[in-house]
């Protein structure tokens, strides 16, 4: 992907070890069992922007009061139907997912922009859009839930990079390979 900015598109996943980013009924509670945000805090100081699609953000509005603690910028929420009451901490875009990416590149200047959500995640791979993948593995088995990738996402190779472990979670990083 060409573009003036020296940050990344990054795919930024949290997932059990049985494959899950959320839980039966997109629970993500189990999350915050295991990470703060200061668990990895290089990732939140290189984020200059998220765009997230609506189910995450939902999930995300109803967790607010467990967890306010993350900043990475600049929030973007990619739907079809934006809120009857505007939030001001975010900004709406009904977009293609090309646009949508660009728009929220532009905010995050020379900093990474973070892809949150399975359907736009899934969209930016499809169409890529991604330069990295970053998962962090939590050890606990969920067993049904919100799988890492959709049925249908055409086989995409990676490139691992880097592998830290903070207590019980790891995070493993992987280029895309285009």
């Amino acid at each position: 992907m060409t573009d003036a900015s020296t940050g990344k598109v990054v795919v930024n996943r949290v997932m059990s070890l049985d494959g899950f980013i959320a839980g039966p009924g997109h629970t993500m509670d189990w999350i915050f069992e295991h990470m703060t945000s200061a668990t990895f805090p290089e990732v939140m100081a290189a984020t200059g922007a998220m765009l997230i699609g609506r189910g995450t953000y939902e999930v995300g509005k109803r967790m607010s009061d467990e967890n306010t603690d993350y900043d990475g910028g600049a929030q973007f929420v990619l739907t079809h139907r934006p809120p009857d009451e505007p939030d001001p901490n975010v900004t709406f875009l009904t977009c293609d997912i090309e646009e949508a990416v660009a728009t929220a590149r532009h905010a995050a200047g020379d900093k990474n922009l973070e892809i949150l959500g399975a359907d736009v995640a899934a969209q930016c791979l499809q169409r890529g859009l991604v330069d990295e993948i970053l998962v962090y593995v939590l050890p606990v088995l969920l067993g049904d839930g919100v799988r890492f990738a959709p049925p249908g996402l055409d086989r995409i190779d990676l490139e691992p990079f880097s592998n830290v472990q903070s207590g019980g979670v790891t995070m493993l990083r992987f280029h895309v390979r285009k």
